[in-house]
């Protein structure tokens, strides 16, 4: 199991590339980050048009609203983390039918290096069989029904896609 560099990954990617606005300090150039609910178009083209059959791995940074909010405009006194719970326990079934897998998932409890204004909630990693599964799975009716609880109780996230490769290396592992 690659648990260990995936822990790893996580710890890395949370403490260096989160933040809203961080200042590289080897060109002083400013970086920016947004949270979005959902992805840009030319995000999702660029996402829909890799055809090769790689896994791939989703690193998910989230951020609660305090108070769920419906698209429906339905009446709710769940908090944002209620309502994305229920999208949580619902997304392992749908995880399941296109053969991805939770691999770790938790809290944000602080940040080692860097700076941000404020953290995110709960840092995720997924596995998927491929980019079409995912894909996949996001078109289905069951899951978009599912998703309605995920854009009421979330304010926004990062959703990161990660290569399963040893720390930038190719392929083929480390050496």
């Amino acid at each position: 199991m690659k648990l260990p560099w995936l822990i790893g990954l996580l710890i890395f990617a949370v403490g260096f590339f989160i933040g809203t606005e961080f200042t590289n300090t080897y060109n002083s150039q400013e970086k920016s980050f947004a949270n979005a609910l959902r992805p840009s178009i030319t995000q999702m083209a660029s996402f829909g048009l890799d055809q090769n059959d790689n896994s791939v791995l989703m690193l998910n940074l989230l951020k609660f609203k305090d108070k769920a909010a419906y698209e429906d405009g339905r009446e709710t006194n769940l908090s944002g983390r209620q309502a994305y719970s229920i999208y949580r326990d619902e997304v392992i079934d749908h995880l399941e039918k296109v053969g991805a897998e939770l691999v770790i998932a938790g809290s944000i409890n602080g940040l080692i290096i860097g700076e941000v204004d404020e953290l995110w909630d709960v840092a995720a990693i997924v596995r998927y069989p491929s980019k079409q599964a995912m894909l996949k799975m996001i078109r289905d009716k069951d899951y978009q029904e599912s998703e309605k609880h995920r854009s009421a109780g979330l304010e926004g996230q990062l959703n990161i896609e990660v290569s399963e490769a040893f720390f930038g290396a190719e392929d083929d592992g480390p050496t």
